[in-house]
Formats: structure tokens, sequence, C-alpha cells
């Protein structure tokens, strides 16, 4: 178990040890979920390249399941991008809360992600973390794929997955990472809140203009 003055260590030797591809996932990573809070559609491309960048990191630190649901991220950015896209004489899409079949989805992608993701890892990878490592990574997976359809939730999904990853990134003394986590949680705390209130003006405005 670290304590506060071993992890305070561990953290500058982490900065001082930082490469340029670490520092610019990590800033990447920063100015997507903050794009995201604001409803930026620039979230996207700005996820991609920070995602692209930090799975190299994640595979030397033997984090398998997050490497390779690094690549799930940059497809699922992709969709997401296109489904943000305002098309022509199409109005854009809309915050909403998950409905029922969202939902029975989200469970789905969870908990089969998991073990799906448990499985490959302890027959295939040298992970000593397979069940941490899959289920940090299913709950990223649900939550990426409720962002995506600009469902409240996401926020829910994604801060279960960053509350299990600080201690394992810890753990595999990736500081770094688990300080941008960190802030990411913090973040998306503030995210829920900013989004519902645009849910509920949205809706307000849908109300008004229907009476």
């Amino acid at each position: 178990m670290i304590n506060i003055h071993q992890w305070l260590q561990l953290f500058i030797d982490q900065v001082n040890q930082t490469t340029l591809w670490e520092w610019l996932a990590v800033i990447l990573g920063v100015a997507e979920v903050l794009l995201a809070k604001i409803n930026n559609i620039w979230l996207y491309p700005t996820g991609i390249v920070g995602t692209i960048t930090g799975i190299y990191i994640l595979m030397v630190a033997g984090l398998y399941a997050e490497s390779a649901l690094s690549i799930y991220y940059i497809v699922m950015s992709v969709y997401g991008w296109v489904h943000w896209i305002k098309r022509r004489d199409a109005p854009p899409v809309k915050i909403t809360w998950a409905t029922k079949q969202e939902w029975i989805i989200t469970i789905l992608i969870v908990v089969v992600g998991w073990v799906i993701f448990y499985v490959l890892l302890k027959k295939f990878t040298a992970s000593n973390v397979p069940v941490w490592d899959a289920w940090v990574s299913s709950t990223a997976w649900a939550g990426m794929w409720l962002l995506a359809r600009r469902k409240l939730e996401n926020w829910i999904l994604l801060n279960v997955s960053n509350l299990f990853a600080i201690p394992l990134l810890c753990y595999k003394h990736l500081i770094m990472f688990a300080t941008l986590t960190l802030i990411l949680f913090i973040v998306a705390i503030f995210g829920f809140f900013e989004w519902r209130a645009i849910w509920k003006k949205d809706n307000e405005t849908q109300l008004a203009l229907t009476t």
C-alpha cells in the first residue's frame, strides 16, 4: 500500500520522467472531457488524437484491456462525431436521458464486455489484474456508447470506470495517468450537472413552443 509520502515521491518521479507523448496524452485527455462538459463536438477529434498517443503507454504498463479499449474509443469517437454532426434539414442530436432499451444495452455492454475482457486477459496476456482491468474497460465502454448518443447517464458510467481506474493506475505506477483520471472524475461530475441544465433548458423551450 502506497502512503502519501511515497505517492508524492512517485508523482515527482513520474513528472520528471514524463515524455512528450505522455504529456500530449494527458493534455488532450483533459481537453476532451472539458469539451464534452460544454457539449462541444470538438471533443471527438481531440479524443481521437489523445487516445492514439496513450495506447503505447498502456501497453507497456501491461494494461492490455485498456489498450484494446482505446481502439474501441477511436471507433466510438468517429461514430459519435458523425452522430453529432448537424445534417441538412435535420436538427442536432439533443441531450436526453437513456430509455429503458438503452439501459438494457448499457448493462449488456458492461456485463458481456467484462466477461470477454477477463477471459481474453487471462488466456492471452500476462496481466496480473485481469478482473480490475476488465471492469474499468467494460464500464468505460458503456459510458462511451452513451456519450456518443448524447445520453446524460454517460457521465455516471464514465465515473464508475474512473473511480476504479485511479487506484489501478497508481498500482501500475502510472501516476500522471492516475492524476489525469482524477481530473476527469471531477470534471465529469460538473459535466453531468451542466448537461442536465442544458436538457432542462431544451425541455422548457420545447414546452414553451407547444403551448
